[in-house]
């Protein structure tokens, strides 16, 4: 069959032709229908983040799937059911704590695999197996979109750990900045509109710009950050109750405590690599300290974030939809999908349609 991959001699995304998976006894065969490409495959890609299947010379790539049921094989699925795999899985074999509590997006690095990123083969194949535990069901209307199910299951878990911090006191946030504006950020950004009175975006961008409409057309204001840095925002709009950080920019983590209001708390969700700066570490301590803000960091979510995201999924208009997946490219004619310009927000693979 077709997959996408890369290989231990390779750094760009090749068309593999593999074996199709044969499933265990309590997996479901899946046939692929869509499969969406973010910053995470792009660093896999590089090298620089995941790492390949034990004993594997390549790595079918892609973690923002849907499909369809081919066999249910016993799982409880039926053939037909439309379905979004989770990513985070135990490795073979093995089990621990965290996912012995059904939290296994709450197990450090070393204590899992992650399909298509580190240690498991991923989704971009024509076929995949999947144990019905890690797989949930959306709505068949929802197929076209469901690869994004899995990004806006991270901004559900992101958004739900934030603002428990919130929970022992009467928290009245009225504004919300979103940092980053790729294809999370702006998901992220409608969830909040529904929530907060106000709302920024931040990022690096000139007008005209596909992702800066979007910003516009939900009814939140764009920051450039190289005008206004984010530690500005307060000086130059207002200081925000709630920051979740999507980039991978490491100052973004500093200059989040300084753009939240009294009682704020951040969320940082990108992962930045080595990076030395200097900064006030007495100011920071003290801004913490003195008006209860926080700072969470969240990665992966699991089956009832995506669960949430279906919901969430399901409410999104459609303008933002279609606005947000810029590219659909076939398996044999993938290099669009995986392209990083000004002009392409979500780059999907399909392989087949309902």
């Amino acid at each position: 069959m077709q997959a996408i991959g890369v290989t231990r001699s390779g750094d760009e995304p090749e068309l593999l032709d593999v074996e199709r998976p044969e499933p265990a006894p309590g997996e479901a065969l899946v046939r692929t229908l869509r499969v969406g490409v973010d910053g995470t495959d792009h660093e896999v890609i590089a090298g620089s983040h995941g790492g390949y299947p034990e004993g594997e010379d390549y790595m079918i790539l892609g973690h923002e799937a849907v499909g369809v049921v081919e066999d249910g094989n016993g799982s409880g699925l039926e053939a037909g059911q439309v379905v979004v795999p989770t990513v985070r899985r135990k490795p073979d074999g093995e089990t621990n704590e965290y996912f012995r509590r059904g939290e296994p997006d709450m197990a450090p690095e070393g204590e899992y695999v992650e399909r298509g990123i580190v240690g498991d083969h991923g989704f971009m194949a024509e076929y995949f197996t999947s144990p019905a535990d890690n797989l949930v069901p959306i709505p068949p209307h929802l197929a076209e979109y469901g690869m994004l199910v899995e990004p806006v299951s991270i901004a559900e878990k992101a958004n739900d750990h934030a603002f428990a911090t919130r929970e022992p006191f009467q928290w009245r946030p009225d504004a919300a900045c979103v940092l980053g504006n790729g294809s999370l950020g702006l998901l992220t950004l409608w969830m909040l509109e529904q929530r907060f009175d106000r709302t920024y975006c931040v990022g690096r961008r000139d007008r005209p710009d596909p992702t800066i409409d979007i910003i516009d057309e939900l009814g939140a204001t764009y920051v450039d950050s190289r005008e206004t840095a984010v530690d500005e925002i307060p000086d130059a709009h207002e200081a925000v109750d709630y920051v979740f950080e999507a980039t991978g920019y490491a100052p973004h983590a500093v200059q989040t405590v300084h753009a939240l209001a009294p009682n704020g708390v951040g969320a940082l969700l990108g992962i930045p690599g080595p990076w030395e700066f200097e900064i006030d570490g007495g100011r920071l301590h003290q801004e913490i300290v003195l008006h209860n803000k926080c700072l969470i960091g969240t990665v992966n979510s699991h089956v009832e974030h995506f669960e949430d995201a279906v919901e969430t999924l399901d409410s999104m208009p459609d303008w933002l939809l279609d606005a947000l997946v810029t590219t659909v490219a076939t398996p044999e004619e993938a290099t669009p999908a995986f392209e990083d310009d000004d002009d392409q927000i979500k780059g999907v693979v399909q392989f087949d349609t309902l």
